[in-house]
């Protein structure tokens, strides 16, 4: 039989051992506590950010500016006419960062004439936006960021003259490339389907040509005879519109639109240029006016390649290469 002192001796041990099964059991019980609490205290954080998350997921994504771009990219868009010089700085979509600046065109104007009045239309821009590129629409031919033709600028000397460059060496080098007037307006207006025209109405007539958004080899429709040996610019022209008044006028531009539509079979006719404005007859469903400021933010579309590639104007725009 055990011993009175055994047994207490090993009482005592039981009860140690209960004791100190206690003391863990609040151990554990305290740390539980101590993890539920540092959880709540993170859950608001984490809901936050799953919440952050969704949100991101159903927020729509922002439109990538024009192909070759970059989101911060300023474009210095020039737009050349026979009345009046216009620029602006726009970024990769065509949104237009700054205001407008305008100048009268200097006639006669020869080529170095045309370089010096536009670095100093454009010198306040450059110094307030600091573009990285240039696009300029001009009143004619052109080829190469070579102007072939001037008839509204003063046409004599014009030819074969590298006026992009001329100016790029006067604002401090930038990229640039330069193509018709009505060809950079029509980069701003055009939806990218089918064949789509654009003609405007300015001092002259100016014509483009898309397919599915790419631009066509120039036509310059304008210097073609189109009533009684009278161009397109002499019997729609600013001047026209001057000697036969607004009435007569608006007869001739909607004989016009019938013989574009024979000629071109154009899905959609685009009407650009200061004179749209003095149109007073109703259009058909497929002819639209722009606005007078797509003739300036047509200059961002102008570095996306698919634009230009058709015209083999630009080397490095040739996809197919």
């Amino acid at each position: 039989m055990p011993t009175r002192k055994k047994t207490a001796a090993s009482r005592k041990t039981s009860a140690k051992k209960v004791v100190a099964k206690k003391a863990a059991a609040k151990k554990v019980a305290a740390k539980k506590v101590a993890a539920k609490k540092a959880a709540a205290t993170r859950r608001p954080n984490a809901a936050a950010s799953k919440k952050a998350t969704a949100s991101r997921k159903s927020a729509p994504a922002a439109r990538q500016p024009a192909g070759g771009l970059n989101a911060r990219d300023r474009i210095l868009a020039i737009d050349i006419g026979g009345t009046g010089l216009k620029a602006a700085v726009i970024d990769g979509n065509g949104k237009m960062l700054s205001e407008r600046v305008r100048v009268a065109t200097p006639h006669p104007c020869t080529p170095e004439q045309m370089a010096d009045t536009l670095a100093k239309l454009v010198k306040p821009l450059l110094e307030q936006h600091h573009p990285t590129r240039m696009s300029m629409g001009f009143p004619g031919v052109v080829r190469e960021n070579r102007v072939l033709t001037a008839p509204n600028i003063g046409d004599e000397g014009w030819h074969g003259v590298p006026l992009a460059d001329m100016l790029a060496k006067r604002v401090g080098g930038l990229p640039v490339r330069m193509i018709n007037d009505a060809e950079m307006q029509g980069l701003a207006a055009i939806e990218g389907h089918g064949l789509e025209f654009v003609l405007t109405l300015g001092t002259g007539a100016g014509t483009a040509l898309f397919r599915d958004g790419e631009l066509m080899p120039h036509l310059e429709l304008a210097h073609h005879p189109v009533s009684k040996n009278r161009t397109y610019d002499e019997y729609i022209g600013g001047h026209a519109r001057e000697s036969a008044g607004d009435k007569q006028w608006n007869k001739r531009v909607e004989k016009i639109i019938g013989v574009l539509e024979r000629l071109v079979n154009y899905d959609r006719l685009w009407i650009g240029g200061g004179n749209a404005a003095n149109l007073k007859f109703d259009l058909p469903a497929n002819v639209a006016i722009v606005s007078n400021a797509a003739g300036i933010e047509g200059g961002a579309r102008l570095w996306h390649p698919r634009s230009v590639r058709e015209t083999r104007q630009f080397s490095d725009a040739d996809l197919r290469k």
